[in-house]
């Protein structure tokens, strides 16, 4: 079944040509390298010692299951969900592991940005190239999960599939007449032409601003979807348009356009693959999960690191300051527990560099700008590469702009360079409800973040020059940190969101790829040669939390939410400037997203408190 090392070689030349024409940093494309008989033998005795629980059966299928969300968090055994570095991890071990005969791949929908999806398929590619099979299984699927599905070897599905390729969608959700209903009155002051964090807070519609940005961001997703599937299928992008165009919803019609190999059940599939593996038809196919193939060691299949150490950082999520307590543990990016990461990486002497892997939309602006300070310190002792993942913008992009170098995927969203802050007037509906506050004050504006009333023009005045100095602070850092004068910064920040490729071009990311490109820069920037191993060192490794899985059970079984308890404690204000990039939702045909609700908005603006 397997095909020739060459081919494989030439497939992925052909389909990923935008992410090595930047001859200034090394590419970090993966080389499969044939193991030789001594390191074969050595891998072999590896395997015969390994403990009982981690022995594979030779002629194995990796099965994994791709569908819901994916973190780029190291996950532990406790922990459901896919992790991305470790379903990265699960390929790369098993293109050298002569166990694995190859992989079967089930897609279901996935609830997540197009930079992972662009991560997973380079790997599915990368594990092509050492001969063995990856064999897709789609029960369901869209635009996006077919894009991962066009580069397996073959791509079968079941008679009632479901599936929907009817072109990309984005949706903006506006708050501002049902507060107005209920009688609140939000005060928002967004800094930025294009600032839309805040919009859904007070407007009823979409600005003009908006619309461009959006209209922008979905051609490029769009016309990026068209010319890899076109390369992949060897369509031309006028049949691929037709395509998506005529609404086909017939599995058969898949079939006969070669959109996929053939029209198989599960059951079906694996019967196929014991003909193929020579396995008799009474045998089980030998399968093992993407979890349980986690566990084995990457050093039993060859691949140990060498003495060289480069530090890893994830943050994802939400930006925040301080932790939570124990009813309500945090999550996303906690600044105080992020620099105490950075601290400990910074004053060790084993790490020859350091890359910050960003998934986040930002958050606070006060522990955006403490996590920036922390990084450039780190940088001036250690070089440091930014890599982006589906999200680093505003607060994420704050942070990634004290690196040396920053990495992004070619659709990963960045920029957003801008801050919004609000308050929430609740005069009206407490006149409603027949509730009254009073409020004994000294001072002017001692009571500028009042819920009761709307600003003075005074006040007002404050309130919009407050947030006017936070976007110069940042506007100026990031001119500073990409060597760009004010104007030129300025021109591409005010709050506008860009794509990878659209952000390199205008100077805010230094390179195109992924994470093993970060790796490679990394090299580079530390003198380590590029033909030379590293160790890769997770700063950020899971742990058991019994607080955080108490809370959860709490959680399912009473519907805790944090958000109701702050409502009620009349949590009124954004005073926490927030440096965020709206909770932009791009939709397939099906219509998820791999957005927040548009909800955790208010939520994080109440938080913030």
């Amino acid at each position: 079944m397997a095909s020739p090392n060459e081919k494989h070689v030439d497939f992925k030349s052909k389909l990923d040509l935008n992410e090595d024409d930047d001859d200034e940093y090394p590419s970090g494309e993966f080389e499969y390298k044939t193991p030789g008989a001594w390191k074969s033998f050595v891998v072999n005795l590896r395997m015969l010692i390994a403990y009982p629980w981690l022995k594979v059966r030779n002629g194995t299928v990796l099965n994994i299951k791709l569908r819901g969300k994916i973190s780029d968090q190291v996950k532990s055994h406790f922990s459901s969900g896919l992790s991305l570095p470790q379903l990265c991890e699960n390929f790369i071990k098993a293109a050298y592991d002569p166990r694995v005969s190859g992989v079967y791949l089930h897609i279901e929908t996935l609830k997540c940005g197009w930079g992972k999806i662009e991560e997973i398929r380079r790997h599915i590619l990368d594990f092509r190239k050492s001969g063995k099979f990856v064999v897709g299984y789609a029960l369901e699927w869209h635009e996006k999960e077919y894009y991962l599905g066009c580069v397996c070897d073959e791509l079968y599905a079941p008679p009632s599939a479901y599936f929907s390729m009817y072109g990309l969608t984005s949706r903006a959700m506006f708050l501002g007449g049902v507060f107005e209903k209920i009688g609140v009155e939000p005060q928002v002051q967004r800094i930025g032409k294009y600032k839309s964090a805040g919009d859904q807070l007070f407007r009823k519609n979409i600005s003009e601003e908006n619309r461009e940005v959006l209209t922008t961001l979905l051609d490029n997703i769009y016309g990026n979807w068209v010319d890899k599937v076109s390369q992949a299928k060897g369509k031309s992008k006028e049949e691929i348009d037709s395509f998506i165009n005529e609404g086909v919803y017939q599995i058969d019609k898949l079939k006969e356009d070669g959109w996929i190999t053939d029209i198989k059940y599960d059951d079906e599939v694996r019967s196929m693959l014991k003909t193929r593996l020579g396995i008799a038809e009474k045998k089980k196919l030998p399968l093992i999960d993407y979890k349980k193939y986690s566990k084995v060691r990457k050093w039993s299949v060859g691949l140990s690191g060498g003495k060289d150490r480069i530090a890893v950082i994830r943050a994802s999520g939400s930006i925040t300051r301080v932790g939570g307590s124990f009813f309500s543990p945090s999550s996303g990016i906690v600044a105080e527990q992020f620099i105490k990461k950075i601290s400990k990486v910074r004053d060790s002497k084993k790490y020859k560099a350091v890359i910050i892997r960003i998934d986040s939309p930002g958050g606070d602006v006060l522990a955006s700008d403490l996590m920036w300070r922390e990084i450039k310190l780190l940088a001036e002792s250690k070089p440091v590469v930014a890599s982006m993942v589906d999200v680093a913008a505003s607060g994420g992009y704050y942070m990634a702009m004290a690196a040396h170098t920053i990495v992004s995927e070619n659709l990963t969203l960045t920029g957003s360079i801008g801050v919004f802050t609000a308050k929430f007037n609740f005069g009206k509906l407490h006149e409603k409800i027949g509730f009254n506050k009073e409020i004994v004050s000294t001072g002017r504006y001692a009571e500028l973040f009042s819920a009761d009333r709307s600003f003075r023009p005074d006040e007002e005045k404050l309130f919009a020059e407050r947030a006017q100095n936070f976007y110069k602070q940042f506007r100026d850092k990031a001119a500073c940190s990409r060597s760009m004068s004010v104007d030129t910064m300025e021109e591409v920040a005010q709050g506008r969101v860009w794509t990878g490729n659209d952000a390199a071009s205008r100077g805010l990311v230094d390179a195109i790829g992924g994470f093993s490109r970060a790796v490679a820069i990394a090299k580079h920037k530390a003198n380590i040669p590029h033909n030379k191993k590293v160790t890769l060192v997770e700063v950020s490794k899971p742990s058991f939390s019994l607080q955080k899985i108490l809370f959860g059970m709490l959680s399912s079984a009473i519907g805790i939410d944090t958000a109701l308890k702050l409502l009620q404690d009349n949590s009124a204000t954004c005073d926490g400037v927030q440096a965020r990039m709206d909770g932009i939702m791009f939709h397939g045909s099906e219509g998820s997203s791999f957005a927040d609700p548009n909800f955790s908005l208010l939520k994080d603006c109440l938080t913030s408190l």
